[in-house]
């Protein structure tokens, strides 16, 4: 057996499947919250050899302000200076470990800061934000690939098991303007979709997969699901305030997440790569465990996203800007039993991002410089 080098196939595959999204990937759609895969950052981190260690942080930043009932965009909410804009930056730490060359644990610390500007929670004439940030849910898990990266580097499937602590704060709270007895701020928590964590404990499955098409050419892709089977967390969402028909919507729910995506990866050289892939991110309207009621906004985001990465040696860089294509807030749970109850159609709206930015930065530890593969494949990534 011949020694082979791993850079030039990390640097192939670096871009492949980065599940922290960006990690969340999410689009910035304000039903989604940020969340990513439990078990690794991205297909590079968990191509790890025995004992080598990557650490790395990725940051994500999205603004939405666009409103959307189902798939229709409210443009004069724009128009009228009536949107809700979001702020959100993430910044998720991470550290993986290779157990062997085929099993893998990861550990994610992720922090956020999060504003909210808008009209209506502040008495609808005067706008004002809201802000959080802090600790949001630490996510953990192992992962464990189907086939030996070492003689198959062609083609592999990983699959994931993690879990989802509830770390982050769940009632952070913030000043209100004229919602108060006679028009005088209060203290309330802020809305769910800037809240740090959710309150539940989560756990999670995932896959994610590589394929050799041709030389430097790769198609991947990939996905997690998470399941929270806390149906509320107990926080009020002052919304009951707002409308009488809202009391349903008074208490914050725990909802699932899941995110899938594929695309193409392409090797310009040993250090630079670049990808171009679909992505559908979503909050369902109801969890597969748990009951469903409370307050959510279920949400999609169909997305092409680009990205380009670079490796040298044992530290990487990479940045991938999803793109929103269709953009769905499909009718909730609540929207359905008022508009049992009342006779009229509702469909609540939610403010979604045109883009999103995911930028990483890691360094692997590695314990071995090189590992063994068949020799007839030795010049397979050259």
């Amino acid at each position: 057996m011949k020694k082979f080098h791993l850079i030039p196939l990390l640097s192939t595959l670096l871009v492949i499947l980065a599940m922290n999204s960006e990690r969340l990937n999410a689009q910035g759609c304000v039903a989604i919250r940020h969340f990513s895969s439990c078990v690794g950052n991205s297909l590079e981190s968990n191509l790890l050899g025995k004992g080598d260690l990557q650490v790395g942080m990725n940051y994500r930043y999205f603004k939405s302000f666009r409103h959307f009932k189902g798939t229709e965009e409210e443009a004069d909410r724009v128009a009228n200076n009536t949107e809700v804009i979001n702020h959100s930056h993430a910044w998720d730490f991470f550290l993986t470990y290779g157990i062997s060359n085929r099993l893998y644990t990861s550990i994610t610390i992720p922090t956020v800061i999060n504003a909210r500007s808008s009209l209506y929670e502040h008495g609808r004439e005067e706008r004002y934000s809201t802000f959080s940030r802090g600790l949001a849910d630490i996510r953990a898990g192992v992962g464990y690939w189907l086939f030996d990266p070492s003689i198959n580097p062609n083609t592999n499937i990983a699959v994931g098991l993690g879990i989802k602590l509830p770390t982050g704060n769940y009632n952070a709270s913030d000043i209100f303007y004229n919602v108060g007895p006679e028009g005088s701020p209060e203290t309330r928590p802020v809305d769910q979709s800037i809240q740090p964590g959710d309150g539940g404990f989560g756990f999670t499955v995932d896959f994610q997969f590589y394929q050799k098409i041709a030389t430097g050419l790769f198609a991947y892709g990939g996905g997690f699901y998470l399941f929270n089977p806390r149906e509320t967390n107990g926080i009020r969402t002052f919304r009951e305030t707002l409308s009488p028909i809202l009391e349903n919507e008074a208490i914050m729910a725990v909802p699932d997440q899941y995110s899938v995506r594929t695309g193409l990866s392409y090797s310009l050289s040993n250090v630079i790569s670049t990808s171009l892939g679909a992505r559908f991110d979503a909050v369902p309207v109801k969890d597969l465990i748990g009951g469903n009621e409370g307050f959510r906004r279920p949400g999609n985001v169909l997305s092409l996203e680009p990205g380009i990465a670079y490796m040298h040696q044992n530290f990487t860089l990479n940045l991938n800007v999803p793109i929103a294509l269709r953009r769905d807030r499909p009718q909730s749970v609540t929207d359905r039993q008022t508009e049992i109850s009342t006779g009229t159609p509702r469909n609540g709206d939610a403010a979604f991002a045109d883009y999103l930015i995911n930028f990483g930065i890691s360094y692997r530890f590695a314990k071995n410089k090189t590992m063994e593969i068949d020799p007839s494949i030795k010049n397979t990534f050259n």
